[in-house]
C-alpha cells in the first residue's frame, strides 16, 4: 500500500504510525493534502488499525481517542466530497470502538498495554538482525525484537508489555516513559561496543528495553531484575537473575555460587538506565559497580540518567567518588524530537550517559 504514496506521504505515514504504536500522548497527524486521499487512509488502516494484521494493538481507549481525532482531521481536509471521502474501514473500526464497553480512564492507566518501539537506527544493519524465540503464551511480559511488522517491510521493532502508570506519580519522574533507557539504547546501537560481548544489565526503566537491543549481536546478556522476577523470552543468549544491589546475585532455580558470580559479574559491559533517581538506593548500586570492577577491572560500565533532580544526580556522582570510582560523560546528544524516527522521547529533558572508571580518572 505504501508503494503508491509519495515520499512525503510515506514519511508522514511512518511517523504517525510509529508514534501511535508507541502510545505517544501527542501525535503528529499527517497533513491535509495526504489525509484526504483514499490510498493514504487505507495505508493508515492497514498499518495500525487492521486487527487481522496488528499482533499487539494499543488499548481500545487509546485507539478510540486517536481514531476520533484522525477522522475529524480527515473530514476537515476534504475539499470536494464528490472526489474524496472517509475510508469505510476506518469508519467501521471507529463504530466498533464506540459500541464496545471500555474501561474508565483511571482503570485503563493501571492496565498493562503493548507498546511498540521502532528501532530506526538499526535499519542499516537490519539484514543481520536475528529474532529470539517467541514469548511464553502464559506470561508474555516482554516481546523481543521481531521480524518486520506491518509498520514497514524493513523497520525492526521491539514490543513490550508496560504499565503506563509504571513510573512514580510522586512528581519525581512523572507519568512518562523512561527517556534515559531509550537514549542509552540508541547509543548502544550506534557504537561497536556490544558485538560478541558478555553484557550485564542492572536495570532499565522501560522493562529491559536496552537488554534486547544489544542482544541482537551480544555474546550473552545477563538481565538483573532488582527484587522481583520478570518473565523473559526463552533465549540461550539471555539469563534472568534476581539481583539485589550490593548483595550476591541469585540464579533462577538455584545453582552453584561460583557459577553465579562468574556469569553475573565476569562480564565485558554493564549497562543501567533510569536507576539513579532514588537517592536511597545509590550506595547499593555503586557497591555493585565496585564488585563488578573487582572481577574485571577492564569492564565498561555505562549509566544513563534523566536528570530531573540535579541534587540526586550529583549525589550519585559523589557516591562514585567515595567508592573510588571515576566517571566520564559520553558525548551523545539527544536528537531533537522533530528529527526522531523512532523510538520517540522527550528532547526537553537533560539526559546523561556516563562511563564509570575503576580507581578514578587517569
Amino acid at each position: 500500500m505504501q508503494q503508491n504514496l509519495s515520499i512525503g506521504g510515506r514519511v508522514q505515514l511512518n511517523r504517525f504510525c510509529r508514534q501511535y504504536l508507541q502510545l505517544q500522548l501527542e501525535l503528529d497527524y499527517p497533513h491535509a493534502e495526504y489525509l484526504r486521499k483514499d490510498a493514504f487512509q487505507e495505508a493508515i488502516y492497514s498499518t495500525v488499525f487492521d486487527e487481522s494484521v496488528i499482533e499487539h494493538a494499543p488499548p481500545a481507549r487509546y485507539q478510540l481517542k486517536v481514531l476520533k481525532k484522525l477522522v475529524k482531521n480527515i473530514e476537515q481536509s476534504i475539499q470536494d466530497w464528490e472526489e474524496d471521502g472517509i475510508s469505510d474501514n476506518l469508519m467501521n473500526h471507529l463504530s466498533t470502538l464506540l459500541s464496545s464497553p471500555l474501561p474508565s480512564e483511571a482503570a485503563s492507566t493501571q492496565q498493562k498495554s503493548y507498546v511498540t518501539y521502532t528501532l530506526s537506527s538499526l535499519l542499516p544493519s537490519f539484514s543481520n538482525f536475528k529474532s529470539p524465540p517467541p514469548a511464553s503464551p502464559r506470561s508474555p511480559e516482554i516481546t523481543p525484537p521481531t521480524t518486520p511488522t506491518s509498520t514497514s517491510t524493513l523497520v525492526p521493532t521491539i514490543t513490550l508489555l508496560e504499565s503506563r502508570s509504571l513510573l512514580s506519580a510522586s512528581g519525581t519522574t512523572g507519568l512518562k516513559t523512561w527517556e534515559a533507557s531509550l537514549h542509552l539504547s540508541q547509543y548502544l546501537i550506534s557504537t561497536p561496543l556490544i558485538p560478541s560481548k558478555r553484557i550485564l544489565e542492572l536495570g532499565s526503566g522501560t522493562a529491559s528495553y536496552p537488554s534486547y537491543v544489544p542482544n541482537t549481536s551480544a555474546l550473552h546478556t545477563y538481565y538483573a531484575q532488582t527484587g522481583h522476577q520478570t518473565s523473559l523470552n526463552d533465549s540461550s543468549k539471555i539469563d534472568g537473575r534476581v539481583y539485589i544491589w550490593g548483595e550476591d546475585p541469585v540464579l533462577d532455580g538455584g545453582g552453584d555460587r561460583a557459577e553465579m558470580e562468574k556469569g553475573m559479574l565476569d562480564v565485558d559491559v554493564v549497562i543501567a538506565a533510569d536507576v539513579t533517581y532514588d537517592a536511597a538506593g545509590i550506595p547499593a548500586l555503586v557497591s555493585t559497580f565496585q564488585n563488578v570492577f573487582a572481577k574485571n577491572p577492564a569492564v565498561k560500565i555505562l549509566v544513563a540518567a534523566t536528570v530531573r533532580n540535579e541534587r540526586t544526580f550529583a549525589g550519585f556522582l559523589g557516591t562514585c567518588k567515595e567508592y573510588g570510582l571515576g566517571f566520564e560523560e559520553v558525548d551523545f546528544p539527544v536528537v531533537g524530537e522533530r528529527e526522531q524516527e523512532g523510538p520517540f522521547y522527550d528532547d526537553g529533558v537533560e539526559i546523561k550517559i556516563c562511563e564509570l572508571k575503576s580507581g578514578g580518572l587517569d
